[in-house]
């Protein structure tokens, strides 16, 4: 995939509320709602523990941390928790940082890459937490292989996007990439599965278990899958990512739903869906998602980026809203609301 070097810095959401949590903007007409977009960035990732929000962001070649008592507001003490080495594999272009807690530790999972553009040197990388505290220092664990020489680790194939899961007590890593490394970023873009063995150490070879085959996936300039993102509902596994390009106004949402009882590393066990969740007359390009809940657990949340206009390019914005379920365990996301809509803060995070 082709990025600019666009700041995700997210600013606080034009919001009314009268209650007292903390984060919470000052004044406000008690009315508890907020508008679309959040504020500026790209690629957002936000994970809830206790009465936290920690939301993760990349930008001048570094990994930043912000923590916020409300899911709608992000607060301007974000903290770096990791810069980009001089030299090395991961030297520069640090993409879409994820943070997650796993058996009593913080890791984030990024990718990055040693040149570009043109952006061929992309591979996911690890990094685990000095202490509980996400927002302190991160120890760099290297590279994470995503080849097929799980034996020798021979030839690293590219990857970005890179998420991980637990399925029926087995540690997984879905990610974007190619299926050979290639001289162009023009180059298609599939989704693979792995073991792990422990967070920070793939334990198999790579399986694909989707391309953009759909003719609602398939783009104009660029077939491609990315920004995985698991999600786990009343016993259902799906995978929700992005399709189309990028840079462009019909990036989209695409569903993969894990059949029960599966393996989850056959790709037939994987049912696509598609669209999901696809930009309007007046929100463009929706993509990159990530899913939390409310304050008081009892609302889910999907938190995305969308395109500021639809000329191509990468000015995005950050925006989050419910979603509910459908009948058959689905998620239904609905239809991107846009900034003229006012919509009802998170449940258990404003009194009015």
């Amino acid at each position: 995939m082709i990025r600019a070097a666009v700041a995700a810095i997210v600013l606080g959401a034009a919001s009314n509320c009268g209650g007292s949590n903390a984060g919470a903007p000052p004044g406000g007409t008690n009315d508890c709602t907020f508008t679309n977009p959040l504020g500026a960035g790209q690629d957002p990732w936000v994970v809830r523990r206790g009465d936290a929000y920690y939301f993760a962001e990349s930008h001048d070649n570094a990994i930043w941390i912000h923590k916020t008592g409300w899911l709608t507001t992000i607060t301007n003490g974000a903290v770096k928790v990791w810069a980009a080495p001089a030299t090395g594999w991961n030297q520069t272009n640090i993409w879409a940082p994820e943070l997650h807690y796993i058996d009593g530790r913080w890791y984030i999972y990024y990718a990055g890459g040693s040149s570009g553009p043109p952006f061929i040197t992309q591979h996911a990388g690890v990094l685990q937490a000095a202490t509980d505290d996400p927002q302190g220092a991160y120890t760099d664990l290297g590279m994470l292989y995503t080849g097929d020489d799980i034996a020798n680790h021979a030839n690293p194939i590219w990857s970005i996007d890179l998420t991980v899961h637990r399925v029926n007590g087995q540690l997984y890593a879905v990610w974007s990439g190619w299926e050979q490394n290639a001289s162009t970023d023009r180059t298609p873009q599939h989704l693979y599965i792995a073991t792990m063995s422990d967070p920070h150490t793939i334990s198999s070879n790579r399986v694909k278990i989707s391309s953009p085959t759909e003719a609602w996936e398939r783009g104009t300039e660029l077939d491609l899958q990315e920004g995985p993102e698991f999600l786990e509902h009343a016993g259902q596994v799906f995978i929700i990512y992005s399709t189309r390009e990028s840079w462009l106004p019909d990036y989209r949402l695409g569903q993969l739903r894990l059949t029960n009882g599966a393996d989850p590393m056959n790709a037939v066990s994987w049912v696509k869906t598609g669209p999901v969740f696809a930009g309007t007359g007046d929100v463009y390009g929706v993509g990159h998602a990530s899913f939390t809940t409310s304050p008081d657990s009892t609302e889910d949340w999907i938190v995305y980026h969308t395109k500021t206009t639809p000329s191509p390019g990468w000015d995005r914005v950050i925006r989050a809203q419910k979603f509910t379920w459908n009948a058959d365990g689905s998620p239904n996301f609905g239809v991107p609301a846009p900034a003229s809509q006012r919509l009802a803060m998170p449940s258990g995070q404003c009194t009015p």
